[in-house]
């Protein structure tokens, strides 16, 4: 059987109950393992109530949008780093000789890795 995970439906409660505080029924359906994950977070917390748990964490619950740009970046330079590491390592092994100046663009490439690395750590500790 297929539940459609998302699947919202809002209707107005009838007038019977005028001094109803919460005149609005949301609905939704949940497949089974969202469902026990909700029953876990809710016994994690002691709420037994599950319209007082999703209501909470609807009004006051975090949403993190974490933006991957710098993190694209980060394993691109990680990539171009291994590449040129390995092409070193090749013709060293090759020639039983190492250049200076290619030492020295590797450790440049580092140290842009590493600023690169800051940043992103530095973004993500003022994530509260």
């Amino acid at each position: 059987m297929i539940i459609t995970k998302f699947l919202i439906l809002v209707m107005l409660m009838s007038d019977k109950k005028p001094n109803r505080r919460r005149d609005i029924h949301f609905h939704f359906c949940l497949s089974a393992e969202e469902a026990a994950q909700i029953k876990e977070r809710m016994a994690e917390l002691g709420v037994t109530s599950m319209g007082a748990y999703v209501r909470k964490m609807t009004l006051e619950g975090y949403h993190i949008n974490v933006d991957l740009s710098e993190v694209r970046e980060l394993v691109s330079l990680l990539r171009r780093c291994s590449n040129n590491l390995n092409q070193i390592a090749k013709r060293t092994n090759e020639t039983r000789s190492i250049y200076a100046a290619d030492v020295e663009d590797l450790r440049r490439q580092y140290d842009t890795l590493w600023d690169a690395a800051n940043g992103i750590l530095t973004g993500l500790a003022k994530i509260k």
